[in-house]
């Protein structure tokens, strides 16, 4: 019996776990191969060389962090905050795919094919949340703008340094989270 190939998808598993961890230029056969234990050979059976495993990589976080993600929030059902606080959970809080989407989103300032696939992907979540936002407030302009809000409250909390007075973080973003779905703007 001859020796099991390693499957494709641990390649891909791996090169992604690898970006998260180190970004695009740490993503080397040599270094997937050695954490999966395996030799390099194999990898050239399913890849042509390094620039094909990272479309792969692209095509696999997009179905999963938004395909997947949309599938699962429209299954498991709800009013429309719970669908959106459900698809922010598993998208922006998730150990798997948040490092994954913060090390893209850091690929793309370098890469233009990866912030091509990038707006791509957030214009299909912002696509998302107008159906989420639309439920609740006629106003496109209104619509629009939590929509804006929510997403860059999701994104970019990550990325904030400092300390968040008034409670625990996780309280903090809760009332955000409730501002943002607050009353229709009125007045002028």
């Amino acid at each position: 019996m001859g020796a099991l190939r390693t499957p494709r998808d641990r390649w891909v598993e791996e090169g992604l776990a690898v970006l998260a961890e180190g970004g695009p230029d740490a993503v080397r056969v040599e270094v997937l191969a050695k954490r999966l234990g395996v030799t390099k050979g194999g990898f050239y059976g399913y890849f042509a060389d390094r620039e094909a495993l990272l479309a792969v990589m692209l095509d696999a976080w997009e179905r999963e962090s938004v395909q997947e993600v949309l599938e699962q929030v429209e299954q498991e059902g709800g009013d429309a905050r719970t669908r959106f606080a459900r698809a922010g959970r598993l998208t922006f809080s998730s150990d798997r795919l948040l490092p994954i989407d913060l090390a893209i989103r850091d690929w793309a300032r370098r890469d233009e094919a990866v912030a091509a696939r990038l707006r791509r992907v957030d214009g299909r979540r912002l696509a998302y949340l107008r159906e989420v936002f639309s439920a609740l407030h006629d106003d496109p302009v209104d619509v629009e703008a939590r929509c804006l809000l929510a997403f860059c409250l999701a994104v970019g909390h990550h990325f904030l340094a400092a300390d968040l007075a008034g409670g625990a973080p996780a309280d903090v973003l809760a009332r955000a989270g409730d501002l943002v779905f607050g009353e229709p703007a009125t007045g002028a």
